[in-house]
This record gives structure tokens, sequence and C-alpha cells, in this order.
């Protein structure tokens, strides 16, 4: 076997500087100026993209004689302000749906359009709040509710204790600022399925102030139901007047009502002395632990209860 005679390749890597390089240049510093010129030119041309949409550069062509081809492009349009910014007559107020959720994905796809529209046309500022309990404790919506409370902020001045699956259907139903005292829109002479006296759930609109001197709600119902029961004595307790609506004529057919007892069943079990009243101070240990923006006027978050 005679010896091979071929040399070995020799990569433009393994020299001292690369065959793409200029040979008057080392190669650091070669690299270097080819980072700067590539964000040179990706400044230009972001600032091309700018003048072109924004109509600049046409503008400045004809404005030599020249002309330029195709139409004119326009910039993306800017978020759109709120329609109540701009129109006076929606009033001052803004409205907190509250809103305690876990998985009623069906509901609440009908529920935030549904609710969108009735309080446009009523012209009710508005913000939703999907309050999503996301352990795996038993529901406890009076919690949520107090969340939502404390989620809201200052960017409303009332709110609405709203059920995912209780739709109004008559335009006559009141949404308005409940300056008077809790306005308890769903009432027993008009609710579908509850119709005591002391009944206060379904949809209960509060001052943010008349929330406040009722302590909020109590944390101590797990599972469903007694919740409400027992803020109606708050509400008594804190010497306000319970309101509700007057002159509908549709009866048990203003609300519609989404539940389907065969397919969601009620968690009913009760714990030591629910029936009882509660007077818990307002809580601690409700944990928002996410809020995720949707459309502008509908926010959900998602919360995770910590008991002590």
């Amino acid at each position: 076997m005679f010896p091979s005679r071929r040399k070995a390749a020799q990569l433009p890597w393994e020299d001292g500087r690369s065959r793409l390089m200029p040979s008057g240049l080392p190669r650091k510093c070669s690299v270097f100026h080819l980072f700067v010129a590539c964000l040179l030119l990706g400044f230009l041309s972001l600032l091309w993209l700018q003048l072109s949409c924004s109509g600049d550069v046409a503008r400045a062509a004809r404005g030599q004689g020249q002309e330029t081809p195709g139409p004119s492009r326009a910039c993306p349009p800017e978020p759109p302000r709120e329609h109540w910014e701009e129109d006076e007559s929606w009033g001052p107020h803004r409205l907190a749906v509250l809103v305690p959720f876990r998985e009623r994905f069906e509901e609440l796809l009908v529920f935030v359009p549904h609710m969108h529209r009735f309080l446009s046309k009523k012209k009710i500022q508005h913000h939703i709040y999907v309050l999503n309990q996301v352990d795996h404790f038993r529901f406890n919506r009076a919690a949520l509710i107090n969340a939502g409370f404390l989620e809201s902020g200052n960017s409303t001045d009332y709110i609405a204790m709203h059920d995912v699956d209780l739709l109004p259907l008559n335009e006559e139903l009141d949404y308005g600022f409940p300056e008077a005292g809790p306005f308890h829109v769903a009432s027993p002479e008009l609710h579908p399925l509850y119709h005591y006296k002391t009944y206060v759930g379904g949809i209960l609109l509060l001052s943010k102030q008349h929330y406040q001197l009722c302590n909020g709600m109590s944390n101590r119902f797990w599972g469903w139901g007694r919740e409400d029961d027992e803020f109606y004595r708050r509400i008594k307790g804190a010497g306000l007047q319970l309101f509700r609506p007057s002159g509908i004529t549709t009866g048990y057919k203003t609300f519609h009502h989404l539940h389907d007892p065969a397919w969601r069943k009620r968690d009913q079990k009760r714990i030591a002395a629910q029936k009882q009243s509660t007077s818990c101070e307002m809580p601690g240990w409700m944990n928002p632990k996410l809020e995720s923006s949707l459309p502008r006027e509908i926010t959900t978050s998602d919360i995770q209860m910590m008991p002590p």
C-alpha cells in the first residue's frame, strides 16, 4: 500500500480568520461590526415601516412631485375607547358583576354575552368578574364574592352578586346604582325557584359602601346554599332597607334559569352550625392568584381557598 498523498482540507473556522470575513480585519472585530450593521438595518426598517404606515413618506413624496405606487396603508387602529367614556348618557356609576364560578363553562358562554348586551342596552357601565375557584375544596360562593369585591378595586362603585345560571329577560329590571339600599333584582316574586320572603340570592345589587357596612359575607358556608340567608341577617343588622322590583308583570318568566338538576347535582351537605348566623370578620385568607384579561369588560380571576 502506498501512503495517501491527499492533504487534509482546512475548514474556514480552523484558520485564524474566516474566508467570508474581510482579510484586513480580525475575526472578532468583523463579527462585532456585522452585529452593529444588523441592528442599524433593523432600526431603519422599523422606521420606514412606521413612516410608510402613517403616510409621512407618501406625503413627502407628493410634496416633491413624486407619485407613490399603490394605495396608502393605514396604521393598525388603536384600541377603541370604552363607549361609555364618550357618551355622557351612560351616567357616572360603574357596576362590578361578581360571578362565583366553578366548572360551568357552558353556562358562562351564554351568560357573558347575554349580560354584556343586556347591560349595554340599558347603558349601565359594567365590568364582569368571573371568580373561578380552582382548589379541591367544596364550593364557597360567599368567599368568592368577598374576593371579587376586593379584586374590583376602585374602578367600580357598586356590585352585583350574580349567579351564572340566572339570565334576566325583562328589560324593565333595574340594574342602576342602588343608592337607597341593597336592591334584590331576583326577588321571590320573580325568581323561578325560590319564593320565601327572606331570600336575597340570585342577583343582588349593593353599593360598595353598604357592602362594607355589612362586613361582607360569611366565609363559613361550604357547599350549596345558606350563605345568602345569612347575608339577609347582615343587611338587617346593618340597619339597611332591602328594596325589590315593582311593576314587573312577567312573573316567574322574568328570568331564564340555566341550571339542570339532573346534570349538576347540588352539594347540600351541612356541616356544624351552618344554619346559624355567623358574624366573622372580613376574610384575610381568600387569595386571588391570577387575573387574566379577556375583552375589556371582562376579567377572570382564579381563586384558591386557603382555610386556617
